[in-house]
């Protein structure tokens, strides 16, 4: 009888505790789930190396592994296609074309300008890169391609526009949403 008591006493304390326990919206862990392969709306984390015309471009070797949402346009949509149905563990090597990398160059996007709208103190060389803001205050590359007496040309396309990009990749963990919260359970927490 005792026991029972004691049995009963434990498992109420418990479903005490698991109305308080309650995980924060959002929140995610890293455990291997049940869909052992990434598809959309999974959020992945990986290493990868970018190669280009034989050069590595960028690398998160030596560095935390990139984080990626599939199919929040956050990476280049050749590089979301080829991580599909990878599985944790998996390393995979691909080429992303132009057309599915940063786009083909684009003549429209070269543009010739006073020496005068360049900053007094900037020695501007060919092959330079200079930084604007673009439309959404984020950092853009613009390339000085020739300087002339009174006149630097300017390409605004991306420095990989054009170029056939090939990365190595391995996916160290697929992140699991956790179960949204109930409304019943976010009261419980408020007592």
């Amino acid at each position: 009888m005792k026991d029972n008591k004691l049995l009963a006493g434990l498992i109420g304390l418990l479903m005490v505790f698991s109305y308080f326990i309650v995980p924060a919206e959002g929140a995610e862990q890293s455990i291997k789930e049940d869909v052992p392969f990434i598809i959309e709306g999974k959020k992945v984390r990986l290493h990868y190396t970018l190669t280009v015309d034989g050069n590595i471009i960028d690398s998160s070797k030596g560095r935390e592994p990139m984080e990626v949402r599939v199919g929040t346009r956050q990476v280049i949509p050749g590089f979301e296609n080829a991580i599909k149905d990878m599985k944790v563990g998996e390393k995979k090597s691909f080429e992303v074309s132009p057309e599915e990398g940063y786009g083909l160059e684009d003549p429209k996007a070269i543009h010739e300008i006073s020496r005068d709208k360049l900053p007094p103190d900037l020695k501007p060389e060919p092959g330079m890169t200079l930084y604007a803001k673009d439309k959404n205050g984020l950092p853009m590359p613009i390339r000085i391609m020739e300087v002339k007496k009174d006149m630097v040309v300017l390409n605004f396309n991306h420095p990989l526009a054009g170029k056939t990009l090939k990365f190595e990749v391995e996916i160290i963990e697929i992140l699991m949403a956790q179960k949204p919260v109930s409304k019943e359970q976010k009261e419980n927490v408020k007592k």
